[in-house]
């Protein structure tokens, strides 16, 4: 079992990890974190001891009793001092190391926003009801701000001040979405990294089921009839 190492200088990227109850996913994830970035683990009310593993390995643990997919990330990017954060799943569905190329293009203003845009690996990556409810979603996305999009994944890197600065108040499935459709708004750039996808380890606390891919479909249309949000939340200096 590899640790993730992590050095007492300020980390050059924080990546958040939503976590509830993957405790058999992590060594995995942890051991994929690229060095001197720091994992941050939001534990959110996991039972089966997925907090004190990820501490044993090395990563950086925050509570968040609110149960919620946005509420774990948005107490993750709160907690996170870096100045690029990224977001990634904790269920090995998504290697984190992948995010090296989204970092690079923020850093070098190519991008304000990198969203990762899934390619299932394997039977099973990807079920077909989740599949179709996000590409539902991207054509609503599309109606609603012109954006291209062909995924609206977890795998994502953005500069956490202007990240901030959007006031994402969605603390459910839609946080995701906000995200985009805020940073849309705000005139940020989008783009996309095609990325892996392989099947994840366990069972999925939201799209693994139909009732559950249309709790988050309900939850992100709710973010897209939202008005065009009045914001000066810009992107970053490029």
């Amino acid at each position: 079992m590899k640790a993730v190492t992590t050095s007492p200088a300020p980390a050059h990227v924080d990546v958040v990890l939503p976590c509830l109850n993957e405790a058999e996913a992590l060594p995995w994830v942890l051991a994929r974190i690229p060095p001197g970035w720091r994992a941050v683990v939001v534990d959110n009310g996991s039972t089966d001891g997925s907090a004190e593993l990820a501490r044993e390995l090395g990563a950086t643990v925050v509570h968040e009793p609110r149960r919620g997919f946005g509420a774990a990330c948005h107490a993750g990017l709160t907690a996170a001092t870096a100045d690029i954060v990224c977001f990634c799943d904790c269920d090995a569905s998504l290697d984190p190391s992948l995010l090296v190329p989204f970092v690079r293009d923020v850093r070098a203003g190519k991008a304000d926003l990198v969203l990762g845009r899934r390619r299932p690996q394997g039977r099973g990556a990807w079920p077909a009801h989740a599949r179709a409810g996000n590409l539902a979603l991207a054509r609503m996305l599309r109606r609603r701000t012109g954006l291209r999009l062909r995924d609206l994944g977890p795998l994502r890197a953005a500069r956490r001040e202007p990240l901030l600065a959007l006031g994402l108040t969605d603390r459910r499935s839609g946080y995701p979405l906000q995200m985009v459709v805020r940073a849309a708004d705000a005139g940020w750039l989008i783009t996309e990294h095609d990325v892996p996808y392989r099947p994840r380890t366990g069972r999925s606390k939201v799209t693994g089921t139909w009732r559950g891919t249309w709790h988050a479909v309900r939850d992100m249309s709710r973010v897209l009839a939202e008005p065009t949000a009045l914001t000066t939340a810009g992107g970053p200096t490029r």
